[in-house]
């Protein structure tokens, strides 16, 4: 596993950890009570005491009638008895997954899970604390939580931090293949977000996210959603004020096959096992540029409408001839307007631009992949390294290889992390 820690002199320790604020970790729990004593461990090993856990114990009421589901409903039952057995730290258990309790109708998944748990957090929480979400799969150093508690002290303004993270690689060597070409995709769409300067430049991880209670009450509480919630719940939050990128401190999720949500890691490495990765692709460069190019002429579009590829696409699905003069109409100076057009072109619209553009694309994820790698870091050791390029192959190129390019851009990810912190990012008026 790869420890990665940068001491950041922006971050300074006050005296104690009774000028820190307190902290509520949100865990929810679905069919893994072999990863919950390891979290649990993780947690009970924590440095920092001002903390308390919530964990939401969930599955479908239904299961109980699915003979398939019969293990599912086993194996949380003997969650439930773990963690009410557990001598550990302060512990709130929900249970939404025994006979009777589990979720019907539409209120289902992990959104809903993660969504109960914040909402019973806001119910008892001090506007000032902290609400760290985690989930069964990941561990963490001893030092976690102090470290996302001095984060938000050191930064008040910030509305949200997105945790740095690093997958695991596991035995499975189907399973660690999928989860090196899932991460580094993200890693790729991550560095060109901040290339561009999006306001959007974050990832999305339910087990890397913590955010303050006050900013919890401003944005309305999360929307439940099937799956993604954590996506749409970050976006909202951007829309809402700045997000951190750094901790010193980062997490890491498990490499593994699961379908307990439709999209995301998981999801991801079933499709990408048999070759599917549709959904994740690893897009042109040159599409990010468009994205750019439409971002410089904001200013210009505060003056009149001028016709670009990205401000069609908005015209096609916003079903408006000229999209950009209905926000000139609402918005009396330039800050106003910048801030939204971002919100209107938001980091979903941005990815759906992504997925309908890369459609007529006759380039390969790999050719597409190297094209940035050489365009951008063309004196990086990596290039420079006897790596053959030109042979890149996700399917075909061994581990240890798919393992150099997922730590390269896993570098390059965190050195900008680490420079957006002390203006923190996003400086786009949004």
């Amino acid at each position: 596993m790869i420890q990665y820690s940068k001491k950041l002199k922006l971050i300074t320790k006050p005296g104690g950890d009774s000028d820190l604020p307190f902290i509520r970790v949100a865990l929810p729990v679905m069919d893994e009570p072999d990863l919950l004593p390891r979290i649990l461990q993780c947690i009970s090993f924590q440095s920092y005491s001002g903390f308390k856990l919530y964990v939401c114990v969930n599955q479908p009421d239904s299961w109980w009638n699915d003979p398939e589901k019969a293990a599912a409903c086993e194996n949380n039952a003997a969650s439930l008895e773990l963690l009410y057995g557990w001598k550990g730290n302060e512990i709130a258990v929900q249970d939404h997954s025994s006979k009777g309790k589990g979720w019907t109708g539409k209120r289902r998944g992990v959104g809903w899970a993660r969504k109960t748990l914040m909402d019973y957090i806001d119910a008892e929480a001090n506007p000032d604390d902290i609400l760290i979400s985690l989930d069964a799969d990941t561990v963490f150093s001893k030092d976690y939580f102090r470290s996302v508690a001095l984060n938000f002290k050191s930064h008040p303004e910030a509305v949200a931090l997105s945790v740095p993270y690093f997958h695991k690689t596991v035995p499975d060597v189907s399973a660690s293949r999928a989860m090196l070409r899932y991460e580094i995709y993200m890693r790729y769409y991550f560095l060109n977000l901040v290339r561009i300067d999006s306001p959007y430049a974050f990832t999305a991880l339910g087990s890397a996210m913590a955010l303050p209670v006050w900013a919890y009450r401003a944005i309305g509480g999360m929307t439940p959603k099937l799956s993604g919630e954590d996506f749409y719940f970050l976006q909202k939050l951007r829309k809402f004020g700045p997000v951190l990128l750094w901790n010193e401190e980062i997490v890491y999720p498990e490499a593994r096959f699961s379908d307990r949500v439709f999209f995301g890691t998981g999801p991801a490495m079933i499709k990408g096992a048999t070759g599917d990765w549709l959904s994740y692709p690893i897009y042109p460069a040159e599409l990010f540029d468009e994205i750019l190019k439409t971002y410089l002429l904001i200013p210009e579009f505060y003056l009149k409408s001028i016709p670009t590829t990205i401000v069609n696409f908005m015209a096609t699905t916003s079903k408006e001839p000229d999209p950009i003069s209905s926000l000139r109409k609402n918005h009396t100076d330039l800050e106003h307007f910048t801030r939204a057009f971002h919100e209107k072109f938001d980091g979903l619209r941005l990815l759906q631009f992504l997925k309908s553009s890369h459609e007529k694309s006759q380039t390969t994820d790999e050719e597409n992949l190297v094209e940035f790698l050489r365009r951008f870091y063309p004196g990086e050791e990596f290039v420079k390294s006897g790596f053959d390029l030109t042979n890149l192959s996700f399917n075909e190129s061994t581990l240890s290889e798919l393992e150099k390019i997922r730590g390269f851009l896993f570098e390059k990810e965190m050195q900008v992390r680490a420079t957006l912190v002390p203006e923190l990012p996003g400086q786009l008026p949004l």
